[in-house]
């Protein structure tokens, strides 16, 4: 297709593949879809990056990035049958992170029908230059029906600048620096820092890099309210619920631990595990819960945590139990999810899985229900689930 030429869609359901070659000194190029009502976006929820990889109508979707030879391609999925009736368009867009579009060779954008392959439109850019963020084409309305439209429309300010044009609300980049010489390396796109990051069954994850969290302190919070009293007639049990925010770590060099009030193991921030737990909480009131915070200036010792949760006394599951999980980065939005409805006997939840992948943290939505056997405690129950190989004892605070 050439640029600005239009063609009908006849499916109910596409994939959007977004292709080009890698190489050395090709920037990383993400995908990410844009649905707009009255040429805009209504608010942070209709815009699908890789912050936010499904938008709540469950219409479109990032399926993620496969890599063949040398050929890269990214994916989303749209269900053109949910697009919500005031969504007039989705903008199909991609972001360089390290260099412009002139310097990424291939690059192309391909609608096929999800449920068959076949393709339905195709169209190469060949005139991207200074380009860091690029609208390749739109699925739209007309007249009852969808049509796909090779656009072909670059910026220079990156994926925020395409964000706020769209009436995204992202967080004011740094000023950058004035130009370097040519031979300079190029500079890292600037993150794009949503209000608020929720993670979900559908979209569990998220990268802290790529929304700015990359120093500072990263504070994690558990907080919860009981629905109903624990164990009937026995409201002393439910006033006296212990929950005890607990972190398994393993660090780049071999070492490997736990941060728990059980033993008085809080560890520290300055030092080796680089994580520490506040005091021992029993309130789970919204000002309080129980917190503790990871030091992302040592990210580079991180090989993974797991942040968790053990009934320490009062409860004997977490039935009835509504927890909310807040990581809150010192530069960035924050990141939270609640947990689901605990219908096992479990003392033991898995709540996030912090994995280091070169450098940048990813965060992933766990909230798994353990159900210890009998005589093994939440603590060893939680370490078999992960494969953590730790040996325990008795420990008690």
């Amino acid at each position: 297709m050439a640029k600005g030429a239009n063609v009908g869609v006849a499916a109910s359901a596409v994939r959007v593949e977004l292709g080009r070659r890698s190489g050395p000194g090709v920037p990383d190029v993400d995908a990410s879809a844009l649905l707009l009502a009255s040429g805009k976006a209504r608010s942070d929820a209709d815009f699908v990056f890789y912050n936010q990889p499904a938008h709540a109508s469950g219409a479109v979707r990032h399926e993620g990035r496969s890599t063949s030879g040398g050929a890269v391609t990214d994916t989303l999925f749209v269900d053109l049958a949910r697009v919500e009736p005031a969504i007039e368009r989705v903008v199909l867009a991609a972001s360089a992170d390290g260099g412009a579009f002139g310097q990424v060779p291939g690059l192309y954008v391909r609608v096929v029908d999800a449920a068959d392959g076949t393709e339905l439109a195709r169209y190469e850019s060949a005139d991207a230059t200074v380009e860091t963020a690029f609208v390749l084409g739109e699925l739209y309305r007309r007249q009852g029906a969808w049509k796909f439209r090779a656009v072909g429309q670059g910026y220079d300010s990156g994926l925020a600048g395409l964000a706020r044009d769209y009436g995204i609300t992202v967080d004011e980049p740094r000023q950058a620096p004035p130009p370097a010489a040519a031979s300079a390396p190029p500079t890292r796109a600037e993150p794009v820092r949503l209000t608020k990051v929720t993670l979900t069954k559908a979209a569990p994850t998220v990268s802290l890099a790529k929304q700015g969290g990359t120093s500072g302190a990263l504070r994690v919070n558990l907080n919860w309210e009981v629905r109903k009293q624990f164990g009937g007639r026995g409201s002393r049990r439910a006033r006296g619920l212990d929950l005890d925010l607990c972190a398994l770590y393993e660090l780049t060099d071999g070492r490997k631990g736990v941060v728990q009030a059980l033993g008085n193991a809080f560890g520290a921030l300055s030092q080796a595990p680089y994580i520490h737990l506040d005091g021992d909480d029993r309130s789970g009131g919204l000002a309080a819960g129980e917190n503790l915070t990871i030091n992302l200036d040592h990210t580079d010792a991180f090989r993974r945590i797991l942040v968790f949760v053990t009934i320490y006394e009062g409860a004997r599951s977490f039935a009835d139990l509504h927890a909310t999980v807040t990581l809150q980065p010192a530069h960035g939005a924050p990141i939270d999810f609640s947990l689901d409805e605990c219908t096992v006997p479990s003392t033991v939840c898995a709540l996030a899985l912090l994995t280091n992948h070169g450098g940048d943290l990813t965060v992933q939505r766990e909230a798994r229900y353990l159900v210890a056997d009998r005589g093994v405690s939440p603590q060893r129950t939680v370490d078999r689930a992960y494969g953590w190989g730790m040996n325990w004892t008795r420990g008690r605070k």
